[in-house]
């Protein structure tokens, strides 16, 4: 993962608006009349498809693999706790926005972290 302000700027960007998007529309799909296993499993992979157009937008722009990894996961994870949150209750458009910043930000988090973890121990496997 990049450290330079432009990249991670990027990528913040990109996860948040993945998330708020994914969000927004996966809370108009959802509602308490949907079974919870299953409003999970089609809003990952619906959370996935959505995000697809915005990580081949910003990919161009910060990099294929760098974007492509951390998107299309928060748009598993926003599909998933919002489609979810809708089979319990409806989820407003606040909340929906909410959810999907939280969930781009987490996963921009947690994908920075794991890198920082691994990238060390990669050098010692192949050199």
């Amino acid at each position: 993962m990049e450290t330079r302000p432009y990249f991670v700027f990027g990528d913040l960007v990109s996860n948040v608006l993945a998330g708020i998007v994914t969000a927004l529309l996966l809370s108009l799909m959802f509602g308490p009349g949907w079974n919870m296993s299953v409003a999970m499993i089609i809003g990952m992979v619906l959370g996935m498809l959505i995000t697809l157009p915005i990580a081949f937008l910003f990919g161009a722009l910060f990099g294929a693999m760098e974007i492509m990894l951390p998107v299309m996961t928060t748009g598993m994870v926003a599909g998933m706790v919002v489609s979810m949150s809708g089979a319990m209750a409806d989820v407003g458009m606040m909340a929906a926005i909410e959810y999907g910043a939280l969930s781009g930000l987490g996963v921009m988090v947690v994908t920075y972290l794991l890198n920082a973890i691994v990238k060390p121990r990669a050098k010692k496997w192949t050199t």
